[in-house]
């Protein structure tokens, strides 16, 4: 496989920042060879049912947390500690596994 990719050198950078203009990447090819086809079956529904438990996961740990925050909140206790963290479930499920 071939993958093609657009990378600035140290010397291209350089150069343009001399001439004030902006920098040119340079296409770089890079030949590797792949021994397993991650996900090669489009039918193959494994990472889709993964996806979809880490999501319920992802969306019950948040509604616990939002819980307790409001139980704290009710209490009149200091809630400025508490932080809730954004859930990334579908979209990384799909990239570890």
């Amino acid at each position: 496989m071939t993958i093609v990719d657009l990378r600035y050198s140290a010397a291209c950078l350089r150069e343009a920042h001399r001439a004030g203009h902006r920098a040119r990447p340079t296409p770089v090819r890079r030949r590797i060879d792949v021994y397993s086809w991650a996900r090669a079956d489009r039918r193959d529904r494994w990472v889709a049912q993964w996806a979809m438990i880490e999501e319920r996961r992802a969306r019950r740990r948040l509604r616990l947390r939002l819980e307790a925050i409001r139980q704290r909140a009710n209490a009149a206790e200091a809630v400025d500690d508490l932080e809730v963290h954004p859930a990334r479930h579908r979209r990384n499920a799909l990239w570890l596994y």
